[in-house]
């Protein structure tokens, strides 16, 4: 599995796509592997602040319930509603179905974070 070049990538397998102060969030291939056929996802509140490593909500799959972790500080600004109906795209296409969109409250804490070769040598 090759991880898209651009985002960056955390140990608990969640991804985000950084453009200027604001990050797309979602899990990675790895991740949604590991789980199996995804049947729920629970998101923040639009408004909510988080700080690096806090969780923001949770997935279920048939085999078990994980949190979401954020990479980064900030503040939700978005929040993909699409995944209340369609929890399984997160299997289908997890590099380009993200959770949610944050406002950046601290951009250097992205540095932190692992890239996309970093991140194929943790998972395999």
């Amino acid at each position: 599995m090759t991880y898209p070049p651009g985002f960056k990538f955390t140990k608990e397998h969640e991804w985000i796509d950084l453009a200027g102060d604001r990050g797309k969030v979602g899990i990675t291939d790895y991740a949604q592997q590991q789980l199996g056929d995804v049947i729920y996802v629970e998101l923040p509140e639009v408004g909510t602040r988080l700080k690096a490593g806090q969780s923001f909500g949770t997935i279920e799959s048939v085999k078990a319930v994980s949190e979401l972790y954020s990479p980064v500080s900030g503040e939700v600004l978005e929040v993909n509603t699409g995944l209340k109906e369609k929890p399984e795209v997160v299997n289908s296409d997890p590099h380009a179905t993200w959770m949610i969109v944050l406002k950046l409250a601290n951009p250097g804490e992205a540095g932190m974070l692992l890239d996309a070769a970093q991140y194929a040598d943790l998972v395999k």
